[in-house]
C-alpha cells in the first residue's frame, strides 16, 4: 500500500501550497473529499519515484492548553491514518508559542515526525532553520513550497524508510488479471454487486451504510479471464462521519483507485446523483483510470423516475460521456452480466498500443479538419505524435507554441483521437512538447547590412501579399 503522509501545522504556514506541489495540482480543492471535515483534503503524491497519499489538515491553533477541541479531533484523525507526519512551520515568523504547543502534542504520538521549515525563499534558509532546533524535533528541513525548492529532497528523505514497491512482472499481472475497483457512496450496493457477480457471498452485504471498513481484494475467474475484484468502503456525507475508523476508508478507496485497471462506479438510482458521486468521479479521472458506470437499484422505478435519473446523469456528470452506462439490479441480477464485456472493452482501450506513424497520421487529419488557432498572428503548428503511456493512454504531440494550445482545441483533439481509435471507457491524456526553434538566436548573428536587406525583403513580401 502507498504510504500516507499528513501535513500539520498552524494556519498560513503553507500546508496547502505544499499539498499542491506534492500532488502536482493547481488547487488543493481538487482533492477535497466530501464526507470529511471541511478542512481535510486528500490526494495522491506524485513527486519522487513512487506514489503516496497526502492528507492536508486544517490549521492548528496551539492554544496554551494544547490544541483546541475542534482541531484536536482533526489532528487525531490525521495522525491515526498517517504513516508519517510533516510538521510545517513558517521560517519567516520564527518559533511561536503555537508551534511549541503543537510540537508537544505531536511528539507524544509516536509517529515518524519531520520538522519542515517553509517560506525560506529570499532569506537565509540555514539561519531560519537553526531557530527551530529549539523545538527539540531533530534537524529541521528547509523548503520553499511556493517555488518548489527542496521538495524533492524532502520527499526522498521521508520515503527512504519505506521499502520499495515490489517490481510487478508480466506473470504477476497475468495472474491477477484485470483489477476492478468498485467505488461509490455507502449503501449503494457495491458489496451486493460483487456477490452477484461471483455468485456467492464473498463480502459482507447489509442494508446499513459503512459496513465495509477496508478494501477487500477477491481473486476471480470467468471464461478463462482472471480478475481481482476490489470492494472499497463508501464515502459518507460530512455530517455522518463521526468514527475515526471511517477515516481509513477514504485512504483505502484512494489506494484502491490507484491500484486498479478499471473502476466500476456504483450509483444509487433511488437517491439520484449527488455531489459526493461527482467528487468521487473526479478522483477516478485524476488517477486516469478506466471507468464503467453501474446505476444500481433500477428495479421498481417508474418511467418518470428513470427519466429523471438519466437527466441527472447528463447534467451532473457530463464529463463521463466516454464511459458506458448500465442500469442494473445487484439484488436481482438484472443487467449485471453486461458488466463483464464493458470492463473488458474499457481495459482494452486503456492498454491500447498505437504506432507513432498512425498517431501522426491521425494528428494530420485532425489538423486538416480543424486548424489550430492563431497566436499573435502565428499559427500553432502540430507536427507529429507518439504514445507516451498506458492506463490511461497518453498521446504526446510535438510542435511549436504548444504551450498556447487552448483548452477547447485540446478537447477537440481528445474527442478526435477517441473516435478514430474507437476508445471507450477510458480517459485520454494529451501532452504537448515544444521543440527548440532551429532559427532561435540566428537574427543576432547577421551583420547590420544583412539585417537591413532581410528587413527590406520582408517588407516587400508583405506589400506584395496586400496587393
Amino acid at each position: 500500500m502507498n504510504p500516507v503522509i499528513a501535513l500539520v501545522g498552524r494556519p498560513n504556514v503553507g500546508k496547502s501550497t505544499l499539498f499542491n506541489r506534492l500532488t502536482k495540482s493547481r488547487d488543493a480543492l481538487v482533492a477535497d473529499f466530501p464526507g470529511l471535515t471541511r478542512d481535510r483534503k486528500y490526494g495522491i503524491g506524485r513527486v519522487g519515484g513512487r506514489p503516496f497519499v497526502v492528507v492536508d489538515t486544517g490549521g492548528l491553533s496551539g492554544e496554551a492548553e494544547g490544541i483546541d477541541e475542534y482541531m484536536a479531533v482533526q489532528t487525531r484523525q490525521a495522525i491515526a491514518e498517517a504513516d508519517v507526519l510533516l510538521f510545517l512551520v513558517d521560517g519567516r515568523s520564527g518559533v511561536t508559542a503555537a508551534d511549541e504547543a503543537i510540537a508537544r502534542e505531536l511528539r507524544i504520538t509516536g509517529k515518524p515526525l519531520y520538522l519542515v521549515v517553509n517560506k525560506t525563499d529570499g532569506i537565509d534558509a540555514e539561519g531560519a532553520a537553526m531557530d527551530f532546533y529549539a523545538l527539540g524535533m531533530g534537524e529541521p528541513i528547509a523548503i520553499a513550497a511556493a517555488h518548489g525548492r527542496g521538495i524533492n529532497a524532502l520527499v526522498n528523505r521521508v520515503m527512504e524508510p519505506f521499502p520499495e514497491a515490489p517490481e510487478v512482472t508480466p506473470e504477476d499481472e497475468a495472474a491477477k488479471g484485470i483489477r476492478i475497483a468498485f467505488v461509490g457512496r455507502p449503501n449503494v450496493g457495491k458489496s451486493t454487486l460483487i456477490n452477484r457477480i461471483m455468485g456467492e457471498e464473498r463480502v459482507v452485504a447489509f442494508d446499513q451504510p459503512g459496513t465495509t471498513r477496508d478494501s477487500v481484494e477477491i481473486p476471480f475467474e470467468r471464461d478463462g479471464q482472471a480478475y481481482t475484484l476490489i470492494d472499497t468502503a463508501g464515502v459518507r456525507r460530512r455530517a455522518r462521519v463521526s468514527e475515526a475508523i471511517e477515516k481509513f476508508s477514504v485512504i483505502k478507496t484512494l489506494q484502491a483507485i490507484e491500484a486498479c485497471h478499471v473502476t466500476i462506479l456504483v450509483l444509487d438510482a433511488r437517491e439520484g446523483i449527488t455531489e459526493q458521486d461527482a467528487t468521487l468521479v473526479g478522483h477516478v479521472m485524476e488517477a486516469g483510470k478506466a471507468i464503467v458506470v453501474a446505476i444500481n437499484k433500477w428495479d421498481g422505478l417508474t418511467p418518470e423516475q428513470r427519466d429523471k435519473v438519466r437527466h441527472e446523469i447528463e447534467i451532473k456528470l457530463p464529463f463521463l460521456d466516454f464511459a458506458e452506462r448500465f442500469f442494473v439490479s445487484a439484488l436481482h441480477g438484472t443487467g449485471v452480466g453486461e458488466l463483464y464485456a464493458a470492463v473488458q472493452r474499457a481495459y482494452d482501450s486503456s492498454m491500447l498500443d498505437v504506432s507513432t506513424s498512425r498517431l501522426t497520421t491521425l494528428l494530420e487529419q485532425a489538423v486538416v479538419q480543424h486548424q489550430p488557432p492563431l497566436v499573435h498572428g502565428r499559427r500553432i503548428k502540430l507536427r507529429y505524435a507518439h504514445q507516451g503511456g498506458h492506463n490511461p493512454p497518453i498521446i504526446v504531440i510535438h510542435g511549436n507554441q504548444t504551450e498556447r494550445v487552448p483548452g477547447a482545441y485540446k478537447r477537440y483533439l481528445v474527442n478526435f483521437f477517441r473516435t478514430r481509435l474507437k476508445l471507450v471507457g477510458t480517459p485520454i491524456r494529451i501532452e504537448f512538447k515544444t521543440g527548440e526553434n532551429p532559427y532561435a538566436g540566428r537574427r543576432n548573428t547577421l551583420t547590420p547590412r544583412q539585417q537591413y536587406k532581410r528587413d527590406r525583403m520582408m517588407r516587400h513580401i508583405k506589400r506584395s501579399k496586400k496587393k
